[in-house]
């Protein structure tokens, strides 16, 4: 290999680095999961066959400013980051990006995503996706150092990516929607608490307030989420009984309910790791599972 051939190889390569590192900052299984909810809010929300153009700019106006809000919350939690043994090797702690190019960057998709969504949709998605950035970036991340509430709070702009596709689909907001918000929203709860109780001792050298962090004991832990997955069950049943979705996907919401429940009342008694890896493998197949089913189990919207 020639010694200019070899440079444009060792170019390449460090060119190649270079964008993972600016795509991990996007966090790619965190925004996998937003644009699969929008997708399910979209279809759920559509009168009939889904238009595909405006699908595709729903998605693309979604993905970039999801993208680019989790970019963001790594430039603004860069320091707790290198604090804690899952998140040291990110692009930011660990060297590889510049805090003032993981800003910028974060800055331009964003605006990007939301762009997309505010001319190529409409502008009530884009309201809404807007609303999840200010809300994740100016709300949750500064809380999860001063208080257990954070967890709640995180859990809204965490519910509002299916009101982005329910909107992008029908132009306006709908009982729909808000059934699937209240889905995200109750099953965030148990999904947070199992991960801090796995991860307390990372997140309490960085200092992040979730419940299991500050309660080593782990009963109001074990208590909420019992609680969250008993209002999960109940408001998971909202969907055939308002028309959204049909009898198999009832069926499939109380089974899986049940599942949730369960590992809840097993963390709570147990109040050990085992058992929050359990509750935390359960709501990591809970989610995807319901949505799937409630999607090909669909019935159409009223007008």
């Amino acid at each position: 290999m020639s010694l200019t051939a070899g440079t444009q190889a060792v170019s390449l390569s460090s060119g190649y680095r270079r964008l993972a590192d600016f795509l991990e900052l996007t966090k790619p299984r965190v925004s996998l999961m937003v644009l699969v909810t929008t997708c399910v809010g979209y279809y759920l929300g559509a009168d009939s066959t889904p238009a595909v153009a405006r699908l595709i700019a729903t998605i693309a106006g979604t993905a970039l400013a999801s993208g680019g809000t989790l970019a963001l919350n790594q430039f603004m939690e860069r320091g707790s980051d290198s604090l804690m043994e899952r998140t040291r090797r990110r692009p930011l702690p660990d060297g590889r990006i510049q805090p003032t190019e993981a800003l910028v960057f974060g800055v331009l998709v964003t605006l990007a995503g939301l762009s997309i969504l505010a001319v190529a949709v409409n502008a009530i998605s884009a309201l809404v996706t807007a609303t999840i950035a200010a809300s994740y970036l100016l709300a949750y991340t500064p809380l999860k150092q001063r208080s257990s509430l954070c967890g709640i709070v995180g859990a809204i702009p965490g519910a509002l990516p299916p009101v982005i596709g329910w909107t992008a689909a029908r132009g306006e907001f709908g009982l729909g929607a808000w059934i699937l918000f209240a889905i995200l929203f109750l099953w965030q709860i148990p999904h947070t608490l199992a991960i801090a109780c796995l991860y307390r001792d990372d997140f309490a050298r960085a200092g992040i307030r979730f419940l299991p962090v500050i309660e080593p004991d782990g009963a109001s832990t074990g208590r909420q989420s019992v609680g969250y997955c008993l209002a999960l069950l109940a408001v998971s049943l909202l969907p055939t009984l308002m028309g959204l979705a049909g009898g198999i996907y009832f069926l499939a919401a109380l089974l899986l309910g049940g599942v949730m429940l369960a590992y809840s009342v097993r963390l709570a008694v147990a109040q050990n790791l085992k058992a929050a890896r359990q509750l935390l493998f359960a709501s990591l197949i809970y989610l995807p599972v319901l949505l799937a089913v409630m999607a090909l189990n669909r019935m159409p919207p009223s007008p």
